[in-house]
């Protein structure tokens, strides 16, 4: 069978799969795209273990809504234009749930808000980004695992609380969603650190939430927050970024309801791993090594131990943050490098783990246009050509190897029967 598997912008390779050894070629799941305004305003009257936010919001006292930055798909600006009216004249403000990461740009606050109610807000003064390592914090308390939870002084001190968020698998977090918001979303540095070392373990990673350590630390440290006022709104987009779904009401109850439709579109059932797999970070996503890690990673949830993972993406700019490579490059094994991550870590570092962490059990390689000394150095076999890598990795796992390959590897989680 001819499989084609999409480079760059406009370009793609077509490869020659036997029948007998091609599993299947797996994208996100096609759905419905439903009225978006209607799903929302469904959602905001009817949601989980809660009043409706018209009554949430009935109150004199502050609310504060939490939401996504500019790396988020997140369609803040979309419910944000049918609730604006409600709640223009209240007591409100508006923190970006930055995490660590930095303040939003003016194209990117327009994004977030839309251009109109961003010039209402801004005028107003009612806009803050959060900044975990500068903005006052309150401390509310230890997770089991010892993560001490600070967040902003602005949610914590509010009488309700409004985060607005997307739900979608994550590599390391299971989902994101639901507890993201406050952490890492409005958490101090330190406590985002603490929790972000458990990214290290291999049961941290995507669609993942039994015995997720991240994810069981972020729910056991939401406890905390049992004395905030909280309505959650969830949305679940398309694989096109458009609204398929919105829960809203109780944080952990919108959150796992949301989770079952992220399911629907970004869970993809294949009969059994593979002992190839070929996973496309398709454009735009291909833009360096380091955004293109995530179809990576979800590659290998398809791939049998000791299998080979081919990445296809074209890297254009490079590899990315170069911190991120001088970690992956400074030891000749990607079990040099766990060592030297585990043993001197820092907040970051958990990205370069989990691409080295493959490494451990089974063979990376890539198809990219970085030379083939960057990509040796960060612990993949290099190759500029799918069919070359193909053909070499067919000769190495004989001619009844299986294979598996991810077009959209970068959007599409591969769930196994009786994986682990």
């Amino acid at each position: 069978m001819k499989v084609r598997v999409p480079y760059g912008e406009k370009d793609a390779f077509n490869i020659e799969i036997a029948d007998n050894q091609l599993v299947g070629v797996y994208n996100p799941n096609p759905v419905t795209k439903p009225d978006a305004d209607q799903v929302i305003s469904e959602a905001l009257a009817h949601p989980i273990d809660s009043p409706s936010f018209d009554e949430f919001i009935n109150t004199d006292k502050k609310i504060v809504f939490i939401v996504n930055d500019g790396t988020r798909p997140t369609p803040t600006a979309k419910i944000l234009k049918l609730i604006y009216p409600k709640i223009k004249d209240k007591n409100i403000s508006f923190i970006v749930a930055t995490g660590v990461h930095r303040a939003p740009t003016e194209a990117e606050y327009r994004f977030i808000f839309g251009s109109d109610i961003y010039e209402d807000l801004k005028a107003r003064g009612l806009i803050h980004s959060h900044d975990s390592k500068n903005d006052p914090m309150d401390y509310l308390g230890k997770s089991k695992n010892g993560t001490e939870m600070y967040i902003n002084k602005i949610v914590a001190e509010a009488d309700r609380v409004v985060p607005i968020s997307s739900i979608e698998p994550h590599y390391f977090a299971g989902y994101t969603g639901g507890r993201k918001s406050f952490l890492p979303g409005v958490a101090s540095y330190k406590t985002i650190s603490e929790n972000h070392h458990l990214a290290l373990m291999d049961s941290a990673r995507a669609m993942n939430l039994k015995g997720n350590p991240v994810h069981e630390d972020m729910m056991d440290a939401m406890k905390v927050l049992k004395d905030l006022n909280i309505f959650a709104i969830e949305t679940v987009l398309d694989s096109d970024h458009d609204v398929y779904a919105v829960t809203t009401g109780d944080l952990n109850g919108s959150f796992y309801a949301g989770i079952d439709k992220a399911k629907e579109v970004f869970g993809v059932k294949i009969p059994h791993k593979a002992d190839i797999v070929i996973s496309a970070a398709p454009y735009p996503m291909d833009v360096d090594l380091y955004q293109s890690q995530k179809a990576l990673d979800n590659g290998k949830l398809a791939l049998n131990k000791d299998g080979i993972l081919i990445l296809v993406a074209t890297c254009r700019t490079g590899i990315g943050p170069k911190p991120f490579y001088n970690l992956l490059s400074s030891e000749k094994t990607a079990a040099g490098v766990l060592k030297k991550i585990d043993e001197s870590w820092h907040l970051g570092y958990h990205k370069a783990a989990k691409m080295a962490q493959i490494d451990t059990w089974a063979s990376t390689w890539a198809v990219t246009e970085l030379t083939d000394e960057e990509m040796r150095n960060v612990h993949f076999k290099p190759f500029h050509d799918l069919k070359v890598a193909y053909a070499e990795a067919l000769a190495q796992k004989g001619p009844d190897a299986s294979v598996i390959v991810l077009p959209a590897g970068s959007l599409t989680v591969p769930e196994a029967p009786n994986a682990n």
